[in-house]
This record gives C-alpha cells, structure tokens and sequence, in this order.
C-alpha cells in the first residue's frame, strides 16, 4: 500500500466499505501535504526506513532523510582535502624557497660585480685557487705542444721510413755505390725505429698528464665551484640579516629577523664546511701533482737525450724504468717466420 501511495496522490484517501470516501481522512491529507512539500525533496521518499514515513490508514506522513548524508559529508571531506593539498603545498614551499635562494644570491652576485656588495674572502685560500687554475691552464699548454711533438715526430718517421727504403732501392741498383747508399738506409731504419720508441715515452708523458689535469684537478675544481655557490649564499644571507638589523624592531620584524638569523647559520656552517674541504683537497692534490710530475718529466727528458744521442740502447732502458709497452702495428700477432719456426 506504500507503493501505491508513492505513485498516486488518490492511494492516501482511504475508502469505506460503502465505497463512500472518508471525510475525516481529507482533513488528514490536507494537514500533511503542506508538512510533506516543506520538509524536503521528494527524493528522500526512496528510503525504506521508518523514520522517513509511516502508514496510517493510508496516510503517508513524509519526513526528510538527513542521517547518511549527514555521515557522508562529514566523514571524506577533509582526508580528501588534505590528500590533494599535501603534495601540492610541499611542491610550492620547494619553489618558493628555491626562488628566494636564487634572487638573493643574484642579488649578491650583481651587487659585487657593481661595487656595492662586500664578499668575504680568504686570502690564503683565494690565492692557492688562483695559482691551481693558473697551473692548470699551463698544463694543458704542454699538452697541446706535447700532441703537436707527437704529430711532427710521426711524419718525420715515415719520411724517414721512406728514404730508408728509397735508398736501399738505389744500393741495390748501384754496385758502385752499394756500400754508401746501405749506411744510410740502415741508419734512416735505425732512426724510424727510435723514433717509435721516443713516440711510445712522449704518448705516456701525455696521457699522465692529462690524467692529472682532466681528472685530478678537475675533480678539484667541482668542488672549488661548490665553494663558491657557498661563499656567495652565505653572503647573500648575511647581508639579508644585517640590512634586517639596521632596520626597526617590532612584533613584525622580530619574527623575520630570528628566521634570517637561522638561514644565515644554516649557510655559514655549509660555506666553512666547504672551505675546510677544499683546503684539504688542495693540499693532497699538491702532494699528488709533484709525485706525478717528477717521474713524468724525468722520463720526457730521458727519452729526448737518448733519442737525439743516437743512444738506442739507453732509450730503451728508459721505457723498461717506467714500465713502458710499445704497441707497435703487427706486434700483437707473431710473424708467419716465428710461427714457422716454432
């Protein structure tokens, strides 16, 4: 009888069993239509739960239904508030901090570069940065003179090669003058060969340096760089306190300059973290540049005497006190004379 109440407004007037309507029960419907149409939306009809209606003599008394709603509003509004706001909050405090460091820091850097700003500086430290980057760029000097040493040398050993051959050619088509044109093929020989020998001691003169240089020192300059961003960040932020200091003292300022005061300790920490590590990379450094460059320069040296000595056997000599392999064309495979005669 509900349903049929819920589909037709006729279902609420109850019948006698004269087939005559009820009277009493219009002055019902009229009292409880208005309270239905009042109470709230039709759709709250669809609970089946007696708290939303009741039947009495097909009467339907209409109630609005709150309680789930109510649960529902209130349970996932805020779990899923704060799932939405947390990452996105921590990714815009990431930003904002990010460009506060970064515009003080250019402000610092521009200041400097005007003559307005002051930078603190270590005079001792300064002065030893100066004197590696100057090292450094003489070092790769000596290396592009060293591969132009090596370039040259090898295009006078083919020519030499080549007159070699040339003039073993002539002896051999020369009875005359057999005897004159052999000396100087062998020797020209002689000298190609030496000349490799030289070239193997020259090529690892080069690849030590350039170890040192490209790594070594390159390692040492990256941190020298992170030193610098260090230095410019804690003076950025001490200039930032002490520009907050000379200013006035309020429940405004107060707050900002003991958070100024924090993020200049934080940064002062970093920057004479920094230059302690960078000190003590300078000095092993220095120790490991003189052990590598006293034994390279003494091979280098070693290396062109003899050569230009003519003294083959102290060349020689020379590449076995460093542990020097020549890898010569063809050397890896043994010849088809050595095979045979194995």
């Amino acid at each position: 009888m509900a349903e049929e109440a819920h589909r037709s407004p006729a279902a609420q007037i109850s019948v006698t069993r004269n087939g005559e309507s009820d009277r009493s029960n219009e002055d019902v419907f009229q009292r409880d239509v208005p309270y239905g149409l009042s109470s709230g939306p039709m759709t709250s009809h669809s609970h089946n739960s007696p708290e939303n209606y009741a039947v009495t003599e097909g009467v339907v008394e209409v109630g609005p239904y709150t309680g789930a709603l109510r649960e529902e509003q209130n349970a996932g509004a805020v779990v899923l508030a704060d799932d939405i706001k947390s990452p996105a909050i921590e990714k815009l405090e990431l930003v904002r901090k990010w460009s506060i460091n970064t515009y003080k820091c250019t402000k610092q850097i521009l200041s400097e570069k005007l003559g307005r700003g002051s930078r603190t500086v270590d005079l001792e430290l300064e002065a030893q940065i100066e004197v590696l980057r100057d090292n450094k760029r003489k070092y790769e000097h000596v290396i592009k003179l060293a591969q132009t040493l090596v370039t040259q040398l090898g295009q006078m050993m083919l020519t030499q090669r080549q007159l070699g051959d040339a003039f073993a050619d002539l002896s051999l088509k020369t009875p005359e003058l057999h005897e004159e044109f052999g000396y100087n093929a062998e020797t020209q020989k002689l000298l190609a060969k030496n000349g490799e020998t030289l070239l193997g001691a020259i090529n690892f003169f080069i690849s030590s340096v350039k170890t040192l240089v490209d790594k070594t020192i390159e390692d040492t300059m990256i941190n020298i760089k992170q030193y610098e961003t260090a230095r410019i960040e804690y003076d950025a932020y001490r200039t930032d306190l002490e520009e907050l200091n000379l200013g006035p003292r309020d429940t405004n300022t107060l707050p900002k300059i003991e958070l100024s005061q924090q993020q200049f300790q934080i940064h002062r920490e970093k920057y004479e973290k920094m230059r302690n590590d960078v000190s003590v990379k300078l000095r092993f450094l220095e120790e490991n540049k003189v052990k590598v460059l006293h034994n390279q320069l003494i091979l280098f040296h070693n290396a062109i005497a003899a050569y230009f000595a003519g003294n083959q056997q102290q060349l020689e000599q020379t590449l076995k006190q460093f542990h020097i392999k020549l890898k010569l064309p063809g050397g890896d495979a043994p010849s088809w004379l050595e095979s045979s005669t194995d």
